[in-house]
């Protein structure tokens, strides 16, 4: 049997050379590709989630894998609906969610390393969303470093995307390069396979769940189809002359200044530059030069056009005539906007984005060096919202839901909602303007603390003030520490992040490179053994899984049971065990095997 990385990187090869892939079915027969999916998986919170059934990812043994096989060799696997739930939205709105059961999760997964394996190498470049070593830095780093000059910024927003993809379309754009029946039926029964509403069956005619782990990879087959059109007829027909006309009028006065230099009139010659300074060395209306430029995300596309406005309401039209004609979709006329680059902020994955103008900002050899450059900003609101959670009537408050923890849980609460909101934030040029956001969750923990003992703030300022130490020096903070008996101590500290400009933030959404697989999961070289972890049998293995090694301090009260002494002791969230250790576990019952030397 081949390993799972020779599979897929024959897969690459072809998608490299963009040749038709057949006889894809065969490869989900192969058990190395769901060990490298289980591997991927089981450490997501959504593992021990439920779907339809009660089936998660505890249990988990190679019999499900070659029972899973052999249902495939046999045509007979039938997905289960998903279990719709609705998370909230910025808007106030719901988005709904569909959880799939853990056998579906496993074979999708198994399904998406195929289909990115092929399709990654054949991508846009422009397409930043759900791929590997991608993400929204990479996109906005794209449109910082690329986009200088942008007269105007045309905001797409495909409207209800997930809800609205078309199965035909889905199914014709697969099947122009799979040339597979069984795996594109596959494929098609998952997207039909419908949902499960407060227990009703619902029909999916159209959609892809969100929340399935194949949903990425398909929206990003699907919308690649897009970046074509934009590649090959926009971006040719929007691109005109390599450089703009030069300004006649600037070139004069340096010219002017250039001869008075010679004569040695040197205050005038001073004079005449810095009067050519304040106008542009090419010609900003020149009618012949042309620039677009293109990112998408998802389904949030941005283009940056050097123009007329009239022509970025034509790039508006074709874009919204391509996505009706020939992908069945439509933009959303609420969020697909034109703005002016120079006077107005254009929105895009949660950035502001600007083009700056300013004629007295100089560099070293006395060249303007902002004027035409694209800013990422820190949005208003996002401060403003952020902070909010943590106010009332306008002043930070204390949480009341965490003064039942003790100091360590609730200090440790904090920094972990803050630093990623910093984190994602840091490539923005006003990044500093989050220490309002600092100053509201600092005075917000502070009062929690004090509430909680019944002190003053000062007094907990006291008590846990300290330092740390960051690439630019020292920084104020405040920090616990706990002691374990012959551990690493725990640290928890609020603060200790410079708010400073960071262009290059490895934040991206799939940080592993498919050109490099992974090692084999230390898991999977356990479960692989064969052998108990509790009583050393060797009949019907399977891996115990629990949601977070926190539930392990309830388990058993002050006599707690040894298969959680173990997983407490190796700092594990598995266990691998045969099925009668499985059974003992759950029901709370001692473990009556004896250990086998």
């Amino acid at each position: 049997m081949r390993d799972a990385d020779t599979v897929l990187g024959i897969i690459r090869e072809r998608g490299k050379q963009e040749l038709p892939l057949e006889d894809i079915y065969r490869q989900l027969y192969n058990p190395n590709l769901y060990l490298r999916a289980y591997a991927r998986l089981y450490s997501n919170e959504g593992a021990m989630t439920k779907g339809t059934t009660s089936e998660t990812v505890d249990d988990m043994s190679m019999k499900k894998i070659e029972a899973l096989i052999d249902d495939l060799g046999q045509e007979r696997y039938r997905w289960t609906p998903v279990r719709r739930t609705y998370i909230p939205k910025k808007n106030g709105k719901l988005r709904p969610l569909g959880l799939p059961s853990w056998t579906d999760k496993m074979l999708q997964e198994c399904m998406r390393l195929i289909l990115e394996a092929y399709y990654e190498p054949q991508m846009s470049h422009h397409s930043h969303g759900f791929r590997p070593e991608r993400g929204c830095h990479t996109a906005l780093s794209e449109i910082r470093h690329t986009w200088t000059g942008s007269k105007w910024f045309v905001e797409g927003d495909i409207s209800k995307w997930f809800d609205t993809l078309d199965h035909t379309v889905m199914m014709s754009i697969l099947s122009e390069k799979l040339h597979d029946n069984r795996f594109l039926r596959l494929v098609q029964n998952l997207l039909q396979a419908g949902y499960l509403e407060e227990w009703h069956y619902h029909e999916t005619l159209s959609g892809s769940p969100q929340g399935g782990v194949i949903s990425p990879i398909l929206s990003n087959v699907y919308l690649d189809k897009l970046d074509k059109f934009v590649e090959e007829q926009l971006l040719p027909g929007y691109n005109h002359k390599q450089r703009r006309q030069r300004n006649a009028r600037y070139d004069a006065l340096l010219h002017a200044a250039c001869e008075h230099s010679k004569r040695g009139e040197y205050a005038i010659a001073e004079k005449l530059r810095k009067q050519a300074q304040q106008m542009p060395s090419y010609n900003p209306s020149d009618p012949e030069y042309r620039r677009l430029h293109y990112v998408r995300y998802a389904d949030d596309t941005l283009f940056g056009f050097v123009g007329t406005k009239a022509e970025a309401e034509e790039i508006k039209r074709r874009l919204g005539e391509f996505l009706h004609e020939h992908l069945k979709l439509e933009l959303s006329e609420e969020k697909t906007l034109i703005t002016h680059a120079q006077t107005q902020k254009a929105r895009f994955l949660g950035y502001d984005i600007v083009v700056q103008h300013q004629d007295d900002k100089h560099d070293q050899r006395k060249r303007r060096v902002i004027n035409g450059t694209v800013a990422l900003r820190v949005p208003k609101d996002v401060i403003e919202n952020k902070c909010a959670l943590y106010m009332r009537k306008g002043k930070p408050t204390h949480r009341a839901e965490l003064l039942q923890d003790d100091d360590f849980t609730t200090i440790s609460r904090y920094p972990a909602e803050y630093r990623g909101l910093v984190q994602y934030y840091l490539p923005t040029q006003n990044v500093s303007v989050l220490a309002k956001l600092h100053w509201v969750m600092e005075t917000s923990l502070l009062k929690t603390l004090a509430n909680k003992h019944q002190v003053s703030m000062m007094h907990m300022v006291r008590k846990y003030k300290s330092t740390t130490e960051t690439p630019y020096g020292k920084m104020k903070c405040l920090e616990i520490t706990m002691k374990r008996e012959n551990k690493k101590p725990l640290v928890a500290r609020f603060g200790g992040i410079p708010l400073r400009q960071r262009e290059k933030v490895s934040l991206v959404d799939l940080p592993f490179s498919i050109n490099k697989p992974p090692e084999r999961n230390e898991l999977i070289k356990r479960l692989l053994a064969n052998a108990c972890e509790m009583c050393g049998s060797r009949q019907d293995i399977r891996v115990h899984h629990i949601r977070k090694l926190a539930d392990l301090e309830t388990k058993g009260g002050s006599e707690k049971p040894r298969w959680v002494k173990i997983m407490s002791t190796r700092r594990r969230k598995t266990l691998v065990v045969c099925h009668q250790c499985h059974m003992d576990i759950h029901a709370g019952r001692p473990m009556k095997r004896q250990v086998q030397k």
